[in-house]
């Protein structure tokens, strides 16, 4: 069974994983024949949202390995140097932590960089030739680490953060529900869940329409 690693980046929409979105593409990978391998890096959260009253508790700090084993059951391991070595392809499910703790792109919009961790296992997984997927904000990240290849990728609508994408090296592409877009040469495929108005039945099917690209990409 080809193996798929799932980068969290914790556990809540608005500073780790979005919920939905990561139990999407888990239910997707498995509904598709492909085992998920949930990783994340073992560092500190910028910081904690109360997501009761969407502000920051002061004063509280969180891990994002710990916080992601949540939505993992606890079957999850810390994303590390030889992580790919094992694995056929990687997705990343968005929320707030793709653009807080696996990047700083909350804080820096286009000047935004990418933890080390996070942007070596990207480059080995493109270099190696393995798919990588993502969704929601999450394809900022891939836009960063793989600017020189000028990847296609979606935000959903057209807008700030899709001129984002543009002004450092990728090409947004405008989708609605459900929609993937596809990036063959660069071995991408991406798609808006919620980043656009949605329910969860949108993000199920949207989900799993990228899985089903990638694995036609495998």
């Amino acid at each position: 069974m080809k193996k798929i690693g799932v980068i969290l980046s914790g556990c809540g929409v608005f500073d780790g994983s979005e919920i939905h979105e990561s139990v999407a593409t888990l239910a997707a990978l498995d509904k598709h024949g492909l085992q998920a391998v949930c990783l994340a890096p073992d560092i500190e959260q910028m910081h904690v949202i109360n997501h009761y009253s969407q502000t920051v508790a002061e004063g509280e700090s969180r891990n994002v390995l710990v916080e992601s084993a949540r939505i993992a059951r606890g079957n999850i391991k810390p994303l590390q140097s030889d992580s790919m070595d094992d694995l056929d392809g990687l997705m990343l499910p968005g929320g707030f932590g793709a653009a807080k703790n696996l990047s700083d792109y909350a804080v820096n919009g286009n000047q935004m960089t990418v933890i080390p961790i996070v942007s070596e296992i990207l480059q080995k997984a493109y270099q190696d030739k393995k798919p990588i997927a993502a969704l929601c904000i999450a394809p900022v990240v891939l836009t960063k680490v793989l600017s020189g290849q000028n990847p296609i990728l979606t935000l959903g609508a057209d807008g700030a953060d899709a001129e984002n994408i543009n002004q450092m090296g990728g090409r947004h592409q405008a989708t609605t529900h459900e929609e993937v877009v596809l990036d063959v040469k660069n071995r991408l495929v991406t798609g808006p869940c919620y980043m656009l108005d949605a329910n969860i039945g949108q993000i199920m099917r949207g989900a799993d329409a990228v899985v089903k690209k990638l694995k036609e990409l495998l």
